[in-house]
């Protein structure tokens, strides 16, 4: 009961059946049948009653031929599952992997910098160390297999990413798990081996350790076994996490656990019995073990005299052993060798897990679906059937209004309509190849363009469609602009240009935590001018759902919309804003034929308010070519070959190029714009293909002169005797108060509405303070090895709050810019204001992730003090503020999130070692004084250990003749240190921390200001960055 006009496209034509489009293909229905099929169960059924769906139940149910069975098992059973045997596949797959490696040259030459540069840093930070002082050797030993081990985790992303290709690949029997496994770890040992051999080389010799050939051989060994053991375990993280945004937290959660059980930060007789067996299963404890027995246990340390000291007759056991115990390193040489074996396992153990995770488990479904019960249910306007006249949708639960009248509104508005003009427009760009040359790409395009109307732009990729868009839109960020572009006949300013267009981008880019409402409202408050009432914006909005057919969804999240829906909220983002001209730069792209032509229909409408719109468009299907009125055809060069009326079905067009000498024809059915396109030679003249000079002929043709008479015209180039040019006042629309509430209201829904983000830091708090009190709920501070166990858990704790919210804001900061730059462009609002709401937004989630940890971990280590658990508290929450808008401002600052995340490692790992921990205070050379002067992060280390460790109004009196202290008052900091190494005569636990680590409690206040004083100058430079960098090139 359909028929297919001989005009439509066949794919469209089936296409439309089943939605509300199928009623102008209605025909007579075939005998016996009462009414024409709607839903698709209705077609299946019909279906089932056809001889088609017969004969294939027919054919299917014929019985097996005996030639078919001896076909296959001659000729597909000798098939072997693989084409390659294991050895031939692994070594594809490592030819493969090395090739991706070396092709990323930014990466390795980033990786390289950062090895070299942080390994000099280290070198000379300790260098030459004093083999007594035990802190500093296992301090720098720790650093070491520190970062090359856990560095690994920046590969991460890269597995991640490969995982799709891999259940491809596997799934079509490219290759074998295993293979492909042990390819990709094999592939890593190069760039280990020389990550290796330069950081090991630097730290090793310059800081003075066993200056032994053999040691030192050992000492990269195990460095190199820990490299690949963590390579393999990062490698298993990503293989059996759902997504990246899973994998980072476990990586990082996996990450705490490796470092505090190490043995260096808390020595193994202060772990509590139930959590020992993670130290013995811990790789990064093994190597430090190794490195450390193979340092003090060389014949040089092997001894009972050292320095002066007979260690044997006062400690019973040799020097090195004596250093070795201060960390509860065990003294026996073959740790050394256990660690190697130990290491080696575990990197085979973490690659035969990564294999039965990747051949097991899989993850390849979509990871959101939404479906809602009105999606389900049959309805008289879907989202995707936007040809319905405006009065026909629903009733918008927002208003309660009826559609009739809100479509009255629509076309009784009182709306300005803006003839856009652009003569002789010349665009030229340095040449990257020969700064000194420039590029043309633009060569005196002229046109124009008409309210009410759709002027499409047309030509070949390269034709310079989007740049002749973008430079009559003012978007243009570099080169050079030539010739006039005018509004109503003036000559337009940049910012006229803005206030009075909208742009909608090929990229369809919003804050994706906002509802397709707000998005509209957003834009309608911010662009519209202040004078127009709040009651109209709202209306502007109920309108823009309407006409784009987004009523039924208006309250969804943008976050996971299809593509169709998101173009269409693009354009109503523009359209609510009011605009008088509409740029659209390929609205159809990544769509299909019938989602396009529904895109394409509410462009059409938009047109029919009496807006003028202009749309960049590479190849339509035949029915969204005959919804433009105008073409603007440009070759590759910039240079134009039509323009002009397209007229009824393109004919006009047609014909213009039909008279042409040497043109084929346009056949019956075909569509016109594509056979278009082939005449010119998709905008490129062969001259041995085609000989005909398309420009030439346009030049001399009487559609050129049409042209130029119109551009003559008043309103065009002419203004309008009486007319006013359109003039701003204002560079913005909005004022202030209305910018600001609406962001920081954005923003505040952005991070509600991610939880991704911030149940990640609300879940990692509080298991950190958790993990840490169960750890040191037992630990007496008094002790040397309890004082450093001590100083060093608020180091570590203070590291990963910190760590956690500078990587976990990467993202969220880096996805929100890109709608930022947007916005920007269209002067939606101050850069000022788009500040002050990400500075607002993470100062609630900042303190109560750390209320939760405070709470936790502060009585729970065994901490006093209401007033000084509210300081520790506090001090807390600006550190991770601190480091959360350092995130912010490196993602503001730098072109991409990746560099801003290796930019980030590096200048984290050189605060941190800056901190006044390992080294402490009193070790760091001079000449890195300024380094420790300007780390921010050391301030917020010195307060906290400074409340709890250095708070002692009174200090002891030391009785030398008891050898005793006297008049010991009650606080940690005035209690006498138990059994002090060698180097220390007695000293009182706030002399210790004080003297050593440099962390005074007189000076609390002073570091608050500075802290403070820190923040306040980050976001100083992140507000410069918003303001004056844009990476936005167009």
């Amino acid at each position: 009961g359909f028929h297919c006009p001989p005009h439509r496209d066949t794919a469209d034509f089936l296409l439309d059946l089943g939605t509300n489009q199928q009623t102008k293909y209605q025909d007579t229905l075939p005998a016996g049948m009462t009414k024409h099929p709607r839903w698709p169960a209705e077609f299946g059924q019909i279906f089932q009653e056809s001889r088609i769906y017969h004969d294939t139940l027919v054919r299917l149910e014929e019985p097996f031929r005996q030639e078919l069975k001896e076909n296959v098992k001659t000729h597909m059973d000798s098939i072997p599952e693989f084409h390659q045997s294991f050895q031939e596949n692994t070594l594809t797959i490592f030819k493969r992997q090395m090739m991706i490696m070396l092709r990323n040259v930014a990466f390795i030459r980033g990786r390289g910098f950062m090895v070299i540069l942080i390994g000099l840093l280290y070198g000379s930070t300790f260098y030459q160390l004093k083999v007594t002082d035990a802190q500093v050797v296992m301090g720098v030993l720790f650093q070491a297999v520190l970062f090359l081990g856990l560095g690994q985790a920046a590969q991460i992303p890269t597995y991640c990413d490969a995982r799709p290709i891999f259940y491809k690949q596997r799934g079509s029997n490219f290759l074998r798990t295993t293979a492909y496994v042990l390819a990709n770890s094999v592939s890593q040992i190069p760039w280990a081996v020389a990550e290796t051999i330069v950081f090991g080389s630097l730290v090793y010799w310059m800081c003075g350790l066993k200056s032994s050939v053999k040691a030192f051989v050992i000492f990269e060994i195990l460095l190199l076994l820990t490299i690949l053991a963590f390579a393999a375990w990062f490698f298993f993280l990503a293989a059996i996490s759902p997504n990246l945004h899973i994998a980072k937290p476990l990586s990082m959660v996996s990450v705490l656990f490796f470092v505090v059980f190490a043995g260096f930060v808390v020595p193994k007789s202060e772990m509590p019995g139930y959590f020992i067996w993670i130290y013995w299963i811990d790789p990064i404890a093994w190597c430090l073990r190794g490195i450390a027995v193979n340092q003090y246990r060389s014949d040089e340390f092997d001894v009972c005299v050292y320095g002066g000291v007979d260690y044997c007759s006062t400690y019973q056991m040799k020097m090195g052993e004596y250093f070795l115990s201060l960390y509860d390193v065990p003294s026996a040489k073959s740790w050394v060798w256990l660690g190697m074996v130990f290491l080696l396992v575990t990197y085979v153990v973490f690659l035969v897990f990564g294999v039965l995770v990747l051949e097991y488990k899989r993850y390849e479904s979509p990871e959101h679906i939404t479906l809602t019960a009105e999606n389900t249910e049959p309805v008289a306007t879907d989202d995707y059937a936007l040809a319905t006249t405006p009065t026909s949708g629903r009733k918008t639960p927002a208003t309660g209004n009826d559609n009739v009248a809100l479509n009255v509104r629509a076309t009784t508005k009182k709306f300005e309509p803006v003839v856009i003009a652009f003569q002789d427009l010349w665009y030229s760009v340095p040449d990257p190849h020969n700064p000194k040359e420039s590029l043309t790409l633009l060569k005196g395009i002229s046109g124009y363009a008409m309210p009410g109307s759709i002027t499409a732009l047309m030509g070949s990729t390269g034709a310079g469609k989007t740049t002749l868009m973008d430079v009559i839109a003012g978007r243009k960020t570099g080169g050079t602009i030539q010739g006039k572009i005018l509004l109503n006949g003036y000559e337009a300013s940049d910012l006229a240009i803005r206030r009075c267009t909208g742009y909608c981008e090929q990229m369809d880019i919003h804050s994706d935590a906002s509802t397709i409402r707000e998005a509209l409202v957003f834009s309608a408050f911010l662009r519209q001018d202040s004078s127009v009432p709040a009651s109209q914006k709202y209306d502007s909005v109920e309108e823009c759902l309407e006409l784009l057919d987004l009523q039924s969804v208006a309250d969804e999240i943008v976050r996971g919309s299809p593509t169709e829906r998101m173009k269409r909220l693009t354009i109503g983002v523009e359209l609510a804003a009011d605009p008088k001209v509409l740029f659209l730069d390929e609205p159809t792209s990544g769509l299909d034929a019938r989602s396009a032509k529904l895109i394409m229909d509410g462009v059409r409408k938009v047109a029919d308010t009496g807006r003028t719109i202009v749309c960049t468009i590479h190849q339509p299907s035949t029915e969204v070519f005959m919804l433009f009125d105008k073409l603007l055809l440009l070759k590759r060069g910039g240079q134009t070959v039509y323009f002009g009326d397209l007229g009824k079905r393109a004919q006009t067009m047609v014909d213009y190029f039909e008279a042409i000498p040497g043109v084929t024809p346009l056949r019956e059915g075909y569509n016109p714009a594509t056979w278009m396109l082939e005449c010119i030679g998709a905008g490129v003249s062969h001259m041995h293909d085609n000989p005909v000079d398309f420009v030439e002929v346009f030049n001399s043709s009487e559609m050129k002169q049409e042209m130029d008479a119109h551009l003559a015209s008043e309103s065009v180039t002419v203004p309008v005797p009486g007319s006013t040019e359109l003039v701003f006042a204002k560079k913005r629309a909005a004022n202030s108060w209305t910018q600001m509430t609406a962001l920081v209201e954005r923003f505040m829904n952005l991070y509600w509405r991610t939880p991704s983000y911030n149940l990640t830091r609300f879940a990692i708090a509080p298991l950190l303070g958790l993990l840490f009190g169960l750890i040191y709920v037992s630990v007496s501070y008094t002790s040397y090895q309890g004082v450093n166990a001590g100083v060093g858990m608020v180091f570590m704790t203070t590291l990963f709050n910190g760590v956690v919210a500078f990587n976990s804001v990467l993202p969220i900061t880096s996805q929100d810019r890109e709608a930022f730059y947007r916005e920007r462009a269209a002067q939606t609002y101050n850069s000022l204001w788009y500040f002050v709401g990400s500075t607002v937004a993470e100062v609630p989630y900042v303190f109560g992730s750390m209320l939760l940890y405070t709470v936790i971990f502060y009585w729970l280590v065994g901490f006093t003090g209401f007033w000084t658990a509210v300081l520790y508290w506090i001090n807390t929450s600006f550190l991770v503020l601190l480091q959360t808008y350092l995130g912010q401002l490196l993602v503001y600052a730098l072109p991409s999130v990746e560099v801003a995340a290796l930019l980030g490692v590096m200048l984290n790992s050189i605060l941190f070692l800056f901190m006044g921990f390992n080294p402490p205070a009193n070790a760091i050379p001079s000449g890195y004084k300024w380094l420790y002067t300007i780390t921010p992060q050391r301030y917020s280390l010195a307060i906290l250990a400074a409340l709890v460790f250095s708070k002692c109004d009174d200090l002891p009196t030391y009785d030398t003749a008891t050898q005793q202290y006297v008049n010991v008052g009650g606080d940690l900091g005035c209690q006498p240190m138990t059994n002090p190494p060698v180097s220390i005569d007695h000293i009182t636990i706030k002399e210790y921390v004080e003297s050593v680590f440099e962390y005074k409690h007189d000076e609390i206040w002073r570091n608050f200001g500075i802290v403070l004083a820190f923040i306040v100058g980050i976001r100083l430079l992140s507000l410069l960055s918003l303001r004056f960098i844009n990476h936005q090139k167009r």
